[in-house]
């Protein structure tokens, strides 16, 4: 089922911190635990053992867990506050995780939330410690014990310099546990990191082809409290760590923390540099008075670009911000599925079941303060593909188009999609956990579509819509197509019918089960005895709606046939080809029509139950689960009938 949520302040529900252990406990609860029996923690859900290092491949060496007690004399959580000289790559290849730890420990405030300072070795040491991931619109309080991999007593992945600093060690492990593993580690973004440890939105900027407002968008993201950094595209790893003509190191990253229009300034790069004689003295002293840490300088914006070929910003959700900050981001979310035969409709080039895709629509009412347009980044999110790795399910290629959205339509079908271009799209379908992009767009309304690129391939999604100012944001969930059209009183075909009836009726003018099944098996030669026989079965539950005599007047015979008709019209209008049968994708489509309507989750579980291979349901299959559909309809209408009458009668209220 799609979730919808908003986010506009600290109070919302992404906030909560939820607590990802088997048995629900908290942190604290069981810290307790193993205090009061003496124990020291031991992780039943992320055990010392070799699966919880590989799952493709046999551990190469000897490996020994060990507590930081049993590596070192005086062990400390941290040692002198946490910064980026604590993090030392270990044997796996999970250097952009490195590289997101060292960018966290400049960002104080989110630090402070992904590892919590009040824990350590000393007093109520119990071999527990905890550390906070955003995943997928909610925060996870994540526990580990503190057993480490070790070779002859030195820990083999991330380690700080200093010998007693466990912290970085223990926070790598908590995040192999989110995703099953150390392996699944291997490979990645340090802006996917970066994501999961502030709950914000990535974008990222090639220099040399950044649009012409990026200065405008660094200094907004930086208005905003977001994360930003650069670095130096390397060719080779000769090139790591070497450093470029300005003495810039190549493949380092480098914090950006200050954007500054100023007046006649042409090339800055340190504080003692001539070219400040340039500025006027009051801006230098606002500019430089701030700027005390070893290694920051200021670099005139040309030049940056110049010297510098990749930007990556991390847009701040509101709920990760300190109340300092100028300006919060208004941020909607969904979280969906594709499902194949059902909502997995695959990309534009695949149009007969494109418009099968999860839609969402957005209304953008109020332009950006400083121009007469709204700016939006939308991120689309597969979840949870690391952890599926050990099931041979890796990232799946996704991107999403925009389109202007139709008036007082809930969702559109393939017509619309066909004739109508998208209004902006993603760059690119690709295979990475998330694709983001930013828009401007004139205020209105907007249809999103994400979208795997083939069609039938499955995963779930999370889509995050920032915005500068509050946007209203609503899922389509199911196409309302124009009822077919009643037959005209008195047709031949109805004539027919009541000739039938009267000959099978008695003097009472009206027909039983039996007799219905005779009357069936005149009209419906196409059917097999099996169908007539489904069909006959909800025959006492429309007598029921009508009078409760169990037999059906030619009247309430109609009122059952024109069902009947209605439902092989649906399917005759989808079965184009006249090959018997239909597009499980256009399944929901005709059970709308036929006025049942479906939650999407048990959509999707009927078109996994009725569709074969080929993502087709024959008329037979339809028919079957049409009835069974009217059947179940009927008899639930009636129980809810019969409770409320008998708890009445008791003075209860439902």
């Amino acid at each position: 089922m799609p979730v919808q949520s908003t986010l506009s302040g600290k109070n919302s529900d992404s906030n909560q911190v939820v607590s990802s252990q088997w048995d629900g406990k908290s942190f604290e609860q069981l810290r307790q635990e193993c205090l009061q029996k003496g124990v020291l923690f031991e992780d039943p859900d992320f055990p010392a053992a070799d699966a919880s290092l590989f799952f493709s491949q046999s551990v190469p060496v000897q490996i020994e867990w060990k507590r930081p007690k049993e590596i070192c004399q005086n062990p400390k959580f941290i040692v002198g506050g946490a910064d980026r000289t604590d993090i030392c790559q270990g044997q796996l290849g999970d250097c952009w995780l490195l590289a997101a730890i060292a960018s966290l420990t400049i960002k104080k405030e989110a630090l402070a939330r992904v590892v919590p300072h009040d824990q350590d070795f000393d007093r109520g040491y119990a071999g527990i410690f905890h550390f906070q991931f955003w995943q997928h619109n909610k925060w996870l309080d994540v526990v580990v014990d503190d057993r480490l991999p070790t070779v002859r007593n030195r820990l083999i992945m991330l380690h700080s310099a200093s010998n007693d600093e466990f912290w970085s060690a223990l926070l790598e492990k908590a995040y192999a546990k989110v995703h099953g593993s150390y392996e699944s580690l291997k490979g990645g973004s340090t802006m996917e990191a970066m994501e999961d440890f502030t709950g914000g939105v990535g974008e990222m900027y090639e220099t040399k082809s950044a649009p012409d407002d990026l200065f405008a968008i660094m200094k907004k993201a930086l208005d905003r409290g977001s994360m930003m950094g650069c670095s130096i595209d390397i060719t080779s790893s000769a090139e790591s760590e070497a450093r470029t003509s300005t003495g810039l190191v190549k493949g380092h990253a480098y914090s950006i923390t200050g954007l500054e229009e100023v007046r006649l300034l042409t090339r800055l790069y340190s504080k003692f540099s001539r070219e400040w004689d340039y500025v006027d003295k009051a801006e230098k002293t606002r500019i430089l008075q701030n700027s005390t840490e070893d290694g920051e300088f200021w670099m005139e914006f040309e030049d940056f670009k110049r010297n510098y070929d990749k930007v990556e910003i991390c847009n701040m959700s509101p709920d990760a911000l300190d109340d300092d900050t100028k300006r919060h981001w208004e941020v909607n979310v969904f979280e969906g599925n594709w499902i194949r035969g059902s909502t997995a409709g695959g990309c534009r080039n695949y149009i007969d079941t494109f418009w099968t895709n999860p839609q969402f629509k957005l209304h953008l009412e109020d332009a950006d303060d400083d121009d007469d347009v709204c700016s939006v980044v939308i991120a689309l999110m597969q979840k949870n593909r690391r952890k599926l790795r050990k099931e041979g399910l890796d990232l799946e290629t996704i991107g999403f188009a925009v389109y202007e959205a139709p008036d007082e339509e809930d969702q559109v079908g393939k017509d619309f999609f066909r004739y109508h271009p998208s209004k902006v799209r993603s760059r690119t379908y690709i295979n990475m956990r998330e694709v983001s992009e930013r828009f401007t767009l004139p205020p209105g309304k907007y249809l999103l579509v994400p979208t795997t690129f083939q069609p039938h391939q499955e995963a779930d999604f999370i889509i995050r819509i920032f915005s500068e100012k509050k946007a209203e944001a609503m899922f389509s969930v199911v196409l309302q197509p124009p009822m077919p059209s009643a037959p005209e009183e008195e047709t031949e075909e109805e004539k027919g019918l009541r000739r039938l009836f009267d000959q099978l009726a008695g003097s009472d003018k009206a027909i039983c089960v039996m007799e219905l099944q005779e009357m069936l098996n005149g009209v419906l030669s196409r059917l097999d005895n099996m169908m007539i026989k489904m069909l006959v079965k909800i025959f006492p539950n429309i007598v029921k709606q009508v009078d409760n005599t169990g037999k059906m007047e030619f009247q309430e015979f109609k009122v059952f046939w024109d069902k009947m008709k209605k439902w092989i019209m649906l399917f005759l209008s989808f079965d184009t080809d006249r090959s018997g049968k239909m597009s499980s994708y256009e399944l929901r489509t005709a059970l709308t029509a036929a006025g049942m309507n479906l939650n999407n989750q048990l959509l999707q579980l009927i078109g996994l139950r009725f569709a074969d291979d080929n993502y087709e349901i024959d008329f037979d299959d339809y028919l079957t689960c049409i009835v069974r559909l009217e059947n179940m309809f009927s008899t639930l209408k009636h129980t809810k009938i019969n409770l409320f009458i008998r708890d009445s009668s008791k003075n209860q209220h439902l």
